[in-house]
């Protein structure tokens, strides 16, 4: 009976035994130049991102964005917070699951809108200098003042040169259906 529960035991602490691969980081600060690439007028800016990993499987993630349109005054800001959850599949390599909620609001109008945002993929690490990853996510906004935006399908891509265990380069590119494209770079300070 003994060796029954303790059989059991482990069966249930298995699926949070593989914590975050030992080479990624989920504790970080980042400051970067930001440019989005729409249809209409372009638009580019700054950011702050940051993630803290409460748990070795979940981190807590937030980033704030403000932007101005090229060849006018009219600004907009984006942030989101949100939650996610992290598990080591290889070695150096972790499956990475994501949920957000997320605010637009252009300074120039009325329009705020407030969303959410979900992602998963892969964050992978080739030694101790290179980071790679990929999501796959999805992003909608709620109706507001007579506007309904649609929901859009969206991947990213990044990577990171770790100039030394804490310092290091991020670059990402944000691409969704309609074409949209928005990139970012700046250095990451990871703990």
């Amino acid at each position: 009976m003994k060796t029954s529960l303790i059989a059991l035991a482990l069966a249930a602490a298995l699926p949070f035994a593989a914590s975050a691969a030992d080479t990624l980081s989920y504790n970080y600060v980042e400051g970067d130049y930001v440019k989005t690439d729409i249809s209409g007028p372009d638009a580019d800016g700054w950011a702050l991102k940051g993630s803290w990993a409460f748990h070795p499987n979940f981190h807590v993630f937030g980033d704030f964005t403000q932007q101005e349109i090229d060849h006018s005054n009219a600004r907009f800001d984006q942030w989101r917070v949100g939650a996610g959850y992290n598990r080591a599949i290889a070695p150096g390599t972790d499956l990475v699951a994501r949920v957000a909620y997320q605010k637009f609001d252009p300074h120039h109008s009325r329009l705020d809108l407030d969303g959410y945002n979900a992602e998963v993929g892969l964050r992978n690490a080739f030694g101790e200098h290179v980071e790679v990853y990929a999501f796959a996510g999805y992003q909608d906004y709620t109706r507001t003042h007579g506007v309904n935006p649609d929901g859009a399908f969206y991947g990213r891509l990044g990577g990171q040169v770790k100039l030394n265990r804490n310092w290091g380069i991020n670059g990402d590119l944000k691409m969704d259906r309609h074409g949209d494209k928005e990139w970012s770079v700046g250095p990451r300070f990871s703990w």
